[in-house]
């Protein structure tokens, strides 16, 4: 069975808003072992809609619609779904007191316009909205199945995991039905090409598992693909491949699957008793409050200084002036200096100094924009690296918060 997803709303073709819900019904239908083939997504016109739903019929299995079913004359997503399939829409008196009671908990009056929300094709089931008051539906008709949903995504995925899974797996999905498992290895201090290329006979020889490279936050990803009944036998089929990617890549995976390096880097303080603080100039912060995401992290973090300014980081961290002065502000003998400093004014184990150029101004030929310089400063241990990134301010103060982490987790699992 293949699937497609239409997104309907302008908003969505005005880039007003992210159309969230194709990811969030993709990854739901991979675990079902649906593929999904292709992603829509249309305004609301009559006319175009009903282009985009031929054309999602005459290919696909399965469609889902998602937007357009509110009360207002440009809500057009089941009229025109069932003028395509040649239907009647039918009003049930018992979502209409429903719908009536809904909106009358927010003091909202009934209206003739409503009656459009509580309308179904007459084979349909009704996908229950616990979170607003546009009900989905689910039909199939000659072997083909169509789901309407809401748009709104706080809508729209509790209706999806609570009452369009079950749905699915009650007419769709037989005993003994394969879902797709993935699993994913995150890899640090190893660039793509280099990750493919140390693979590469498994990936032009790969069958069951699939195997896929791509980039992430900070990270590359392998990712092992596989249908199976359950998670126990989706193991046993990636087994033998993911043992010979870790027999030769295995000391450069540094989370699995949700987990991310910082997780894992959190566990690993926490494991070993140790705080980590930190002296930030261009991060300004961001490093220190992805370290304290996590739940519990007062256990394992002291707090941070801030030094955008020489004066702050010779008055507050202690680096001498003749440092700033021989090497600039932007060089790793400031960062050690920085990451030296703040541990010894927090007293914890592990200090980290970041330092750079985030743009889009105050770059030089020597130190262009994207320079930064990432130390650690700890007892056993005093490291310093120079990164050179590329993109927008936001984007190089991100990827430095990740290299800070990977310097720190490092460290620790080396330790």
């Amino acid at each position: 069975m293949n699937a497609e997803i239409v997104a309907v709303g302008t908003e969505i073709l005005l880039g007003q808003i992210l159309n969230s819900n194709a990811k969030y019904i993709s990854e739901k239908l991979a675990e079902l072992g649906i593929d999904v083939f292709y992603h829509t997504s249309v305004g609301d016109n009559r006319h175009r809609l009903t282009e985009a739903v031929r054309i999602a019929h005459d290919r696909s299995d399965l469609v889902i619609l998602t937007g357009g079913l509110g009360p207002t004359g440009d809500d057009l997503t089941k009229e025109t779904l069932a003028e395509f399939l040649q239907k009647p829409l039918e009003v049930r008196s018992e979502e209409v007191e429903i719908l009536k009671a809904a909106l009358a908990k927010r003091n909202i009056a009934f209206r003739d316009g409503h009656y459009k929300q509580v309308a179904f094709i007459p084979e349909s089931s009704v996908l229950k909205n616990d979170y607003g008051t546009s009900p989905g539906m689910a039909v199939q008709l000659d072997k083909k199945v169509y789901i309407v949903l809401p748009g709104p995504p706080r809508e729209m995925e509790p209706m999806f995991l609570n009452y369009t899974v079950p749905w699915l797996t009650a007419h769709l999905l037989g005993s003994g039905h394969q879902k797709i498992f993935s699993k994913v290895l995150k890899l640090v201090e190893m660039t793509e090409s280099a990750v493919e290329e140390s693979i590469k006979d498994l990936i032009d020889t790969q069958t069951t598992p699939t195997i896929a490279t791509l980039l992430g936050p900070g990270v590359v990803i392998v990712r092992l693909t596989a249908r199976a009944c359950d998670e126990t036998e989706f193991q046993e089929i990636i087994k033998p491949v993911r043992d010979e990617i870790e027999k030769r890549i295995g000391r450069y995976i540094a989370a699995e699957d949700k987990e991310t390096v910082w997780d894992n880097a959190a566990t690993l303080l926490t494991k070993r008793s140790l705080t980590v603080s930190t002296a930030e100039s261009c991060t300004a912060g961001l490093l220190s409050a992805s370290f304290t995401k996590l739940p519990g992290s007062s256990e394992y973090f002291t707090g941070a200084i801030i030094a955008y300014s020489n004066e702050i980081k010779e008055k507050l961290l202690g680096v001498p002036a003749a440092i700033l002065e021989k090497h600039g502000a932007v060089s790793e003998e400031t960062a050690r200096a920085m990451a030296a400093g703040v541990r010894k004014v927090t007293g914890s184990s592990v200090g980290i100094g970041v330092t750079g150029i985030a743009g889009p101004d105050g770059g030089t030929k020597e130190k262009p924009v994207g320079m930064v310089c990432i130390a650690l400063d700890a007892q056993d241990q005093q490291t310093a690296k120079t990164f050179y990134f590329n993109g927008k301010r936001e984007t190089i103060r991100e990827m430095s918060v990740n290299r800070a982490q990977i310097l720190l987790y490092n460290y620790l699992k080396e330790g």
